[in-house]
């Protein structure tokens, strides 16, 4: 579903003229101008406010080099997972120890200090680890991709910039989102809508990730394992 059917379903339902474009002529279009404004605001809070989903998860691999301490982030870094941990491959049981403060982290380099399993933090949009990585050695870590846009052009993007763009997760949630959100704007009663909302996002949002199981046959988290169990769980 792109961009054009989504905002024309929405302006069919909240009563606006449906268009048969988007973008041609929208400088003098003030309905269109407010529809792709809502597009993108709604395209975003679904894909960054609500979970991390599955489809907009990466890992990058940081390779060691014996003297780099200072990794750039990727251009479409959005930002860590909530429970994401940085993992030398040298040290596989137990994470680099994340150093939240700057002003410890700068004492700690000038007193030549550090964990046996290393340490990082963030500065500015440079990943800093600290020692450096030897040859061989990398960190990986996973962290939420900021495009949630596929471009019709080509690859993925932030925002809607084309007609035949389309929303990387459910376009209904897009669709149902934009309806309420448009309704509350224009003060016209919207809790049914935020509601009927609700229930698809919640739907969406358990299908996406399973809760883990504990003791079973199926896998379990990770990290929810190592925080109530750290070692490993019988079969």
């Amino acid at each position: 579903m792109s961009l054009l059917t989504v905002v024309q379903d929405v302006c069919a339902v909240v009563g606006v003229e449906i268009p048969t474009s988007v973008f041609t002529n929208i400088s003098n279009t003030r309905t269109m101008q407010e529809m792709l404004a809502l597009a993108n605001e709604m395209a975003q809070r679904i894909a960054y406010d609500t979970r991390e989903w599955t489809k907009l998860k990466l890992q990058l691999v940081l390779p060691g080099n014996g003297t780099q301490t200072q990794f750039a982030m990727p251009a479409n870094y959005k930002r860590m997972l909530l429970t994401a941990s940085v993992w030398r491959s040298t040290s596989t049981q137990q994470p680099m120890r994340f150093v939240a403060d700057t002003d410890e982290w700068l004492q700690r380099r000038a007193a030549v200090e550090y964990d046996a399993w290393g340490e990082w933090t963030l500065l500015g949009d440079y990943m800093e680890i600290y020692p450096a990585m030897g040859v061989g050695v990398s960190a990986r870590f996973p962290y939420l991709d900021r495009n949630c846009v596929v471009l019709n052009a080509g690859g993925n993007g932030e925002r809607f910039v084309n007609d035949a763009d389309r929303f990387r997760l459910d376009e209904r949630l897009l669709k149902l989102g934009m309806i309420w959100q448009w309704k509350a704007q224009k003060g016209s009663p919207y809790a049914e809508d935020m509601g009927t909302f609700g229930d698809a996002l919640q739907i969406a949002m358990g299908s996406d990730k399973p809760q883990p199981i504990l003791v079973d046959r199926a896998p379990i988290s990770a990290w929810n394992a190592r925080v109530a169990y750290p070692y490993p769980v019988p079969s």
